[in-house]
């Protein structure tokens, strides 16, 4: 079910409790990562790689992240840069995975979020719903940063 270099893992405890109380239908809370991280789902990695990590350095910076977690964060990253590229990108091999989730699982919740050992659990919005065609038609833009989207039918 999940595209080739694409990798589920166990959200931790935090998480999985406040995801599930926006979805209590859930059964499981997971983590999609390329690699170690999931960078490459939501925005295409740059030729240079310096320029890439620069774009995370000040992202953490902006969040006032410790410099270790930076570290950790970009050595994550660097995980998924051998990581062949779907065909047509990562947004659409996750738009692809998100439909065929939603025909065999029924509504299911994502959230997107940068995260670090200082981040705490996700804060409690109400989940927007959003159409599988709409995730279809829009593979690089149905995921908002922050906003738990419930995608079904």
């Amino acid at each position: 079910m999940l595209p080739a270099g694409l990798a589920a893992q166990p959200a931790d405890n935090a998480d999985r409790l406040a995801l599930l109380a926006l979805h209590p239908a859930a059964q499981t809370v997971i983590r999609l990562l390329v690699g170690a991280c999931s960078c490459d789902l939501v925005r295409p990695r740059l030729a240079d790689p310096r320029e890439d990590e620069r774009h995370l350095r000040e992202r953490y910076r902006r969040a006032g992240r410790t410099r270790g977690s930076l570290i950790a964060a970009i050595e994550r990253h660097r995980l998924g840069a051998g990581i062949a590229t779907p065909p047509g990108g990562w947004p659409r091999a996750l738009a692809a995975f998100v439909a065929e989730h939603a025909r065999n699982a029924g509504e299911t919740l994502f959230l997107l979020r940068y995260s670090a050992a200082e981040t705490p659990a996700p804060t409690v919005l109400p989940p927007r719903p959003v159409r599988v065609a709409d995730v279809l038609a829009r593979p690089g833009d149905w995921l908002e940063e922050d906003v738990p989207i419930v995608v079904g039918a």
